[in-house]
């Protein structure tokens, strides 16, 4: 059945194969680790990573569109689009597509981001034809039906509902809003109840089909697999939907963005009555593209990435001020965040955010020592292998490098990329990121007269 997303045309399969491009981009030792890529007709990429070594596969389908591209009226459809494609195909039920992974033993989830969103299955390596068939055809051959959008609306509202039960997790989103104020960046993911009751089964429909064509979509596997067989299977179960027939088409450019409105020394508070304050102190951060991120990635761990890190040992292990206390990064195609969460007790909340305060400057002004960037390379090197230790990981990598640097980098070349930074790289960063002015976000059981401290901390 030719789904609602694509149209078939007369044009043959034997034509659409003919313009398929394969190429190699990363060469491992005696095939583990080997990196391809074909382009199929109609543009779509299948990226694929060989291990082997293990008994599993991962396939996912990464799409170029994130809650960023919605207008204020549209906030959310991207994450109820996610969650609509699992309702059915004209193929398929709800309860076939769970069904048909679960009988395997194997997962199957979706995740919604500012800037793409992903859809995979994780198998044994046997069943991967089956874990190919299925996500491909939810995501060619999805229904959208108007009885499933007001079916899911409800699961949609609980999940923002819980969303904003966790402070620590609401203030995160209340952070971006903070810094990038009314701009796609700064809206929540999930839209909001509003946003989410407004949309319509037809408002979706469109939104999907202008966002999922195969030009805008990355297939990524990674595993005990063979890519000819993954391109193959691919192949036929887009060609089965009547989503390969354009052979001029070409895949779409990593996304560049458009440079978002940036803040300086605002605050936000959301009062409730919750056991603990939960705070992100931040400023702009960097690009995922800009050849500092290297030095940031150390910047971040040696501040707050581990036990070690200065904030740890300065909030929790020295003064017990807070059980959760971390900096972190966060890179979108043209800009950045840096911030700094501490979970602490209401009547704490401006001692923690004094001493991220100093901390912050201190490192701005001083820099950190030669043996705590030593220390945090070694740290971030160490971690970054253990990330990719499972061939979901090594899927979202290969997928991710695809759609947002339309390139791939192998470990070792990412490990000598960290190696290669110097302290006066990261000294250098920390001058530009950390001499900013910060912004402030706070949810907790304040008052509008714990404003005025507030602002304290980002004088």
């Amino acid at each position: 059945m030719t789904s609602r997303g694509f149209k078939a045309t007369a044009r043959t399969s034997s034509e659409a194969r003919a313009v398929a491009r394969t190429q190699t981009l990363i060469k491992g030792m005696n095939g583990i680790g080997t990196v391809r890529k074909t382009v199929l007709p109609g543009g779509l990429r299948v990226v694929t990573e060989t291990l082997p070594s293990v008994r599993s596969a991962t396939f996912g389908i990464w799409a170029h569109v994130g809650s960023r591209d919605e207008t204020p009226s549209l906030n959310g459809a991207t994450h109820y689009l996610e969650h609509l494609l699992f309702k059915g195909t004209g193929r398929r039920s709800a309860l076939d597509i769970s069904a048909a992974i679960d009988a395997v033993g194997g997962e199957m989830n979706a995740f919604t981001a500012k800037e793409y969103t992903c859809y995979y299955a994780r198998v044994l390596d046997t069943d991967l034809p089956l874990a190919i068939d299925v996500v491909c055809d939810m995501l060619t051959g999805s229904l959208i039906l108007e009885e499933d959008v007001d079916v899911e609306r409800g699961a949609i509202l609980e999940e923002i509902a819980m969303t904003e039960d966790d402070p620590g997790d609401c203030v995160h989103d209340l952070f971006a809003h903070t810094m990038f104020g009314d701009n796609p960046l700064g809206r929540p993911v999930l839209g909001t109840v509003d946003t989410v009751n407004a949309l319509t089964a037809d408002r979706i429909r469109r939104f999907y089909k202008k966002h999922y064509d195969p030009t805008h979509l990355v297939v990524a596997c990674a595993g005990n697999i063979d890519h000819n067989k993954v391109v193959r299977q691919v192949r036929a179960a887009f060609e089965k939907a009547g989503a390969l027939t354009r052979t001029d088409a070409t895949p779409i450019a990593p996304r560049e963005g458009r440079r978002a409105l940036r803040t300086a020394g605002r605050v936000e508070l959301l009062s409730r009555k919750t056991e603990q304050a939960h705070v992100v102190l931040g400023m702009p951060g960097l690009g995922r593209t800009d050849d500092r991120r290297w030095a940031l990635g150390v910047l971040n761990t040696a501040l707050g990435g581990g036990m070690s890190s200065r904030l740890f040992q300065e909030v929790r292990e020295k003064r017990g001020l807070a059980y959760s206390v971390y900096s972190y990064t966060s890179g979108f195609a043209d800009c950045g965040l840096f911030g700094v969460y501490a979970g602490c007790r209401p009547g704490q909340v401006h001692d923690v955010l004094k001493i991220c305060r100093d901390e912050l400057d201190q490192v701005a002004e001083n820099g950190l020592s030669d043996e705590e960037i030593a220390r945090a390379v070694g740290q971030l090197r160490g971690s970054t292998v253990l990330g990719l230790e499972d061939t979901g990981a090594l899927m979202n990598r290969i997928g991710k490098s695809e759609l947002c640097w339309g390139d791939q980098m192998s470990v070792d070349d990412m490990l000598a990329r960290i190696a290669a930074v110097t302290p006066d790289d990261v000294r250098s960063v920390a001058r530009d990121i950390l001499g900013q002015r910060p912004s402030l976000s706070v949810i907790g059981p304040l008052k509008d007269r714990h404003a005025a401290r507030l602002h304290d901390a980002v004088a």
